[in-house]
């Protein structure tokens, strides 16, 4: 029951967390300076006034805020996230079509920064810990400091031009091979071939952050008394570091790669935008430069909503990992 009640409760503080960042989007979007219509017209190479105010009567931007808004929310309740002028198709269907591959670079940059992560800066922490290696742990650290102080469009463009054009062992752009007609596995192993640069580019940022968490967690918990006490009765080190000192080390981590998704999903626009992966990042930054309002709100509605999931699930984590927490 305590588990329902908290999901029940998270759900509903969930929903008015979406509520609002819908309300604010928009009133954000309708306050930016230019006018969808005049911008439609002008595509259309029209100026004139009486095409442009028609444009307005058709999208509904002749109407009053307070009108478009309940509007717009009444088709957000009903899935109906309106009409892109610039693709001429509905927004949640761009949006549908866009979503695995966004979700698809996002799972294998997360899978690949907190693994990697972790397991450095378990091993920082562990070299350090004993004593014997320490140059290890300055190595470790060094490198994630670097790697966290680089951009991350720098990153990208340098992995390109050193793997891509360089090198020659992996693709630049796409997530797969174009009029390629791949089916099957075939096709499987060109996108996983597709999504390596894109995973490794947006993950390691994230991989630094993780690894110089786990460690600073890790030798904090390894200098607790439970620990020494554990090493008095003759427990091995290995022993300590898997089933003492990291599943309680591990709490802060969750916390912050819960806060670090959301991130991710910010930081996926710029990873689409230099490999030219067809997802939602890529599809905002070309509904800003094209002014397609309406695109760009859905696309808001998503990443927010993909948030406040991911935070959703990381309490749930936080409840697994340690059974001892009890929430409000």
């Amino acid at each position: 029951m305590k588990t329902l009640y908290f999901l029940i409760s998270r759900l509903g503080k969930a929903i008015l967390v979406v509520l609002g960042v819908v309300i604010i989007n928009f009133m954000l979007i309708r306050m930016a300076p230019g006018d969808p219509a005049s911008v439609m017209a002008g595509e259309s190479g029209s100026s004139d006034p009486a095409y442009v105010e028609q444009l307005r009567q058709q999208f509904g931007l002749d109407q009053p805020t307070y009108v478009q808004l309940w509007t717009y929310l009444k088709g957000v309740a009903q899935f109906d996230l309106g009409y892109s002028y610039r693709e001429r198709l509905p927004v949640f269907d761009l949006i549908i079509d866009r979503l695995p591959a966004t979700l698809l670079l996002m799972a294998c940059a997360f899978i690949f920064s907190i693994v990697l992560g972790i397991l450095a800066g378990v091993i920082a922490s562990r070299a350090r810990y004993q004593g014997k290696r320490a140059w290890l742990d300055s190595v470790l650290m060094t490198g994630a400091l670097l790697i966290y102080a680089t951009p991350q469009f720098w990153l990208a463009l340098l992995a390109i031009i050193f793997f891509s054009l360089h090198l020659g062992w992996l693709p630049p752009f796409g997530m797969e091979t174009v009029a390629s007609g791949l089916v099957g596995w075939d096709r499987i192993k060109d996108i996983v071939w597709h999504l390596i640069l894109p995973t490794v580019s947006l993950g390691c940022f994230f991989m630094a952050v993780y690894a110089r968490l786990t460690r600073a967690s890790m030798l904090e918990v390894l200098g607790m008394d439970f620990i020494k006490t554990a090493r008095a009765k003759g427990v091995p080190v290995n022993e300590i570091i898997r089933h003492h000192a990291l599943r309680n080390a591990l709490l802060p981590v969750v916390t912050f790669a819960g806060i670090q998704l959301g991130q991710m999903a910010g930081g996926a626009v710029l990873t689409e935008t230099v490999f030219g992966w067809p997802g939602i990042g890529r599809l905002m930054f070309n509904a800003l430069m094209q002014r397609d309002y309406q695109l760009l709100l859905g696309a808001f509605l998503v990443t927010s909503t993909m948030v406040v999931i991911f935070n959703l699930l990381t309490d749930l984590a936080y409840r697994f990992i340690d059974p001892r927490i009890q929430e409000d």
